[in-house]
């Protein structure tokens, strides 16, 4: 049973995202919360996999909520649900260390879907949102002039690269006939040398360095 946790403020919103959400029998909306500071205080006192959180929240919002939460429960994944098709805040949330980015008005089932994609290691963002933003990381690397790091090899490219396309680590060890627990070292070391908190980071660096 994967736990959630929903913060929304509108208490109509969040009772309708809870039924979509639960007409999956392995997901269970086990804490709700109005605001950010109110979702990193449940995280405080229950264990949740996932948060999905708004961005416009009263008090705190959902990006602050997330950089707390990524902070302190690194495995808690992020899901920012919103009603903004705005490439800045999908930038935004996905440097707060979030894992997926989708809209209020999307369909119930794109909903579990993007829940299912966090939780398997896959990131996850609407198609229009992921059309304005994959761009504008292309054009910030080619200004930059971004360098792969040379000390990243041949294996830890191939399975950068397939992080950066939104593969879940199944997948990548389905493509490359590795085990999970193989491609999950690889990616430990990788954010390591990278210097990077997570798996988001890890896939906005594969795009930023034209590696996808």
């Amino acid at each position: 049973m994967i736990r959630i946790l929903l913060a929304e403020d509108q208490a109509m919103v969040r009772q309708g995202l809870k039924m979509m959400i639960e007409t999956d029998e392995g997901l269970r909306v086990t804490g709700e919360a109005v605001n950010g500071r109110e979702a990193v205080a449940l995280n405080e006192r229950h264990l949740f996999d996932l948060v999905i959180l708004d961005i416009q929240m009263p008090i705190m919002n959902g990006l602050e909520a997330a950089r707390i939460i990524r902070g302190r429960w690194p495995e808690r994944k992020v899901l920012m649900l919103t009603t903004f098709n705005d490439d800045e805040y999908a930038l935004e949330a996905l440097k707060s260390g979030a894992s997926g980015y989708l809209l209020k008005d999307a369909e119930p089932e794109a909903l579990i879907r993007s829940i299912r994609s966090c939780m398997s290691g896959g990131l996850s963002l609407q198609d229009d949102v992921a059309a304005k933003v994959i761009p504008r990381l292309l054009r910030r690397s080619e200004e930059e002039e971004l360098t792969i790091d040379p000390s990243i090899t041949p294996r830890e490219l191939d399975i950068l690269k397939l992080v950066g396309e939104g593969r879940s680590n199944r997948e990548i060890s389905e493509e490359l006939g590795l085990s999970v627990g193989t491609v999950k070292n690889h990616m430990s070391q990788l954010m390591d040398k990278l210097e990077l908190r997570d798996r988001t980071q890890l896939a906005i660096y594969a795009i930023r360095h034209n590696v996808v």
